[in-house]
């Protein structure tokens, strides 16, 4: 029987025939270098099958693409993306009457491909429906170096390791070693679980319970991962407990170091050719090489960044400075749990950490009880130290405290050295918060519910990320379905640093103008009239009577969300839902399983949500997503565009508004039999001249102002 076989030694990567024989498997000898640079040799399972029927092809010769990480043996040239995505190619015979040509996602692999080979940066927008996953993971595979995939969500490292991953196993690459990489703290710690068992410091049987599962659980599990335990709920206390974060762990001295999760994590990456990522775990490590603190992940040479719209938002998170009232009661509870299980706690210790607990509490209470996000810039930092002083020293004092008592211990276990290292980087961090004047950040608090936040973010990571990412690598990756404002790469490419790469927007794979309707109304008043929330409910009720509920009506903020819920949530018989009354999974799961419901959600409900199907007939957005010209991120960037002489609103402002529109009605079209109805209730978009950005940057929907062309669209069937 012939079959295909994706063949990778070292740098040569071609596909050929050969007969299934347990004998001629295809060997791979590669050595890789980890991060202490010793050497990992990797070899073929032989029990791995490699499934996939195609003609032979004797591959082109003459590439010479040695690779960081790999031993370079005869150089051949990789094969034709062609050759895999064209019509008859490889992937349409590997998956009979499951797979169709789709230009642009050729037209994709050839980009990455490109940019691999070539060694170069390249910028993709792939709209939904481009396949655009496996037109960038063979190309990396194919490159022979060891590549990161960094993604936005957990959910897509997921998706890529549990379909595509085993899909390119099977059919292409059987020696291929894949590592998906977490934070840590989605981990269990078999010395915390260990600990905790001896020691009687669980609170009530619902977690006595849940603490004897995990327990089995552990003797079970290959991995560790949380994602595991369907029972645990998404804040569950008790796993703070027991999970694997940095603060707590101590590294090869613990007794549990070669049964760690994290240990294996670890391994499995330095012997990997791809490593699975997100955004997160991605520049926490850029962020850590950048202050030599060490890094999370292993060397590698090229990275892909899915979803990357999203990255100047993550990397402003791991580039700025924040600590909360949360850290410090985490502290003290920490190290509370540590003494009592090293039988270490003296009252004298135990009234340091309840001094923290005490101090943190004072400190905090004195901000303003308004919810919100505030600027706190050098004068009004000044003016609180000013009037506050004696709380500000006394929370020092009290970690200092601690950090003396621990210091005086005349056994020093490492437990209580994690604590006292944690302790003290609180402190530097709210100097640093309190009394730093550094340009290049901007200064502000947050109160949310319970918790008070104090922040420093950078306002222009893009020279940071020029200089510690893509100056760093000669191959990155950035694809997504909303990179582009009006067909243009200039917005994303200012914001993150990138100022030398290819371009690619790709065509659509959707028929657009049958499949969306873009609903505009006439004569509603403009978003800032009194009379707009009314006017909105009255469309609102409307729509969802025409397309029978089965809708997401997205909203800018919270209070806009709940003024519109409360208008409608009378006047229509349909289930709906808000946003915030439950946890988002939770909500998702019930509106793909409630006929007729309707979500009224802000925020993360704007992307990353996938609804095929008539579940979700209508997308109704109130207002154009601008930011709030308020928030002290948002207006610092919009004050430093101005003083550089640049035109904040057009440079900035209405871009971010556009991806973020296009993220918001990308909800709506998931698949070619997908049908559908977009509504925007904001006037500013035929109004106003920016309005033309807009509708120039949107996928060609079929336009209408009328109530009557909605119902006759969502009665028609494609």
């Amino acid at each position: 029987m012939s079959l295909c076989v994706l063949s990778l030694a070292g740098n040569d990567c071609s596909f050929k025939t050969v007969e299934q024989t347990e004998s001629n498997f295809v060997k791979r000898d590669t050595v890789p270098v980890g991060t202490d640079g010793s050497a990992v040799r990797r070899q073929k399972r032989p029990s791995e099958p490699q499934i996939a029927q195609a003609n032979a092809k004797d591959p082109m010769q003459g590439r010479d693409d040695s690779a960081p990480g790999g031993v370079a043996t005869d150089k051949k040239a990789a094969p034709n993306m062609h050759d895999v995505f064209g019509p008859g190619g490889l992937l349409e015979r590997c998956m009979i009457g499951g797979y169709e040509h789709r230009r642009a996602q050729l037209l994709m692999a050839e980009l990455v491909q490109d940019a691999f080979e070539s060694r170069h940066h390249v910028v993709v927008e792939a709209g939904t429906g481009t396949g655009k996953t496996l037109a960038y993971l063979l190309p990396a595979i194919c490159s022979g170096r060891r590549v990161v995939i960094s993604t936005a969500t957990k959910s897509l490292q997921e998706q890529l390791y549990q379909k595509d991953i085993p899909f390119l196993q099977k059919h292409f690459a059987p020696e291929l070693k894949v590592a998906v990489m977490k934070g840590r703290a989605n981990f269990l710690c078999r010395a915390k679980l260990h600990q905790i068992a001896e020691q009687p410091i669980l609170k009530g049987m619902e977690e006595m319970d849940e603490f004897r599962q995990i327990q089995e659980w552990a003797k079970l599990t290959e991995t560790g991962d949380r994602t595991e335990l369907t029972f645990l709920a998404d804040d569950s206390e008790l796993w703070t407990r027991i999970d694997a974060r940095r603060d707590s762990c101590t590294g090869q001295k613990c007794a549990d170091f070669k049964q760690c999760f994290i240990t294996a994590m670890q391994q499995r990456a330095k012997e990997a050719d791809l490593i699975i990522v997100n955004h997160h775990l991605f520049f926490a490590d850029l962020a850590l090489k950048q202050d030599d603190f060490g890094s999370i992940l292993p060397e590698y040479s090229a990275v892909v960044f899915d979803e990357a719209h999203e990255m100047e938002d993550v990397a402003s998170d791991y580039f700025g400075r924040q600590v909360s009232n949360y850290r410090f009661e985490e502290l003290a509870r920490d190290a509370d749990i540590a003494m009592r299980l090293l039988h270490l706690g003296t009252p004298v210790l135990l009234r340091r950490t309840q001094r923290i607990r005490e101090r943190s509490r004072a400190f905090f209470d004195v901000f303003p009880a308004r919810d919100g996000r505030f600027p706190f810039e050098r004068n009004e930092r000044e003016a609180f130290l000013e009037q506050h002083r004696e709380s500000y020293d006394g929370l020092a004092n009290a970690l200092k405290g601690l950090e003396t008592e621990f210091a005086a211990l005349a056994q020093k276990p490492e437990e209580l050295l994690r604590i006292s290292r944690r302790s003290f980087e609180i402190r530097q961090e709210l100097a640093f918060l309190f009394e730093s004047h550094e340009r290049n950040f901007v200064y502000w608090y947050e109160r949310r519910n319970k918790g008070v936040f104090l922040a420093a973010t950078p306002i222009d990571v893009s020279q940071v990320l020029r200089a510690r990412l893509f100056e760093q690598f000669d191959s990155i990756v950035l694809t997504s379905a909303t990179l582009t404002v009006a067909g243009r790469f200039e917005y994303i490419r200012q914001r993150l640093g990138l100022d030398h790469a290819k371009e690619g927007a790709l065509p659509p794979e959707f028929d657009w103008g049958n499949q969306a309707l873009l609903y505009l109304p006439r004569g509603i008043p403009d978003v800032r009239n009194p009379a707009f929330p009314q006017a909105a409910a009255d469309e609102i009720v409307k729509l969802l009577e025409i397309s029978q509920g089965r809708a997401f009506c997205l909203f800018t903020s919270y209070s806009q969300m709940n003024d519109l819920f409360e208008r409608v949530s009378g006047r229509v018989s349909f289930p709906l839902l808000l946003h915030g009354t439950a946890p988002r999974s939770v909500l998702l799961e019930r509106f793909k399983n409630t006929e007729g419901a309707v979500l009224f959600a802000t925020s993360s409900f704007w992307q990353g949500v996938d609804v095929p199907g008539e579940q979700l007939s209508c997308v109704i957005v109130d207002r154009l997503p601008f930011a709030v010209p308020s928030d002290p991120v948002v207006a610092a960037r919009v004050k430093a565009l101005q003083e550089d002489g640049r035109n904040a609103f057009a440079e900035f402002q209405v871009p971010q508004a556009v991806l973020s529109l296009k993220q918001g009605f990308g909800r709506l079209i998931r698949t070619k039999t997908d049908r559908g109805v977009l509504a925007l209730l904001d006037s500013r978009i035929q109004r106003m001249a920016y309005g033309k950005i807009f509708l120039e940057s949107l996928p060609a929907y079929a336009i209408t102002q009328e109530l009557s062309d909605v119902a006759r669209f969502l009665e028609e069937r494609l």
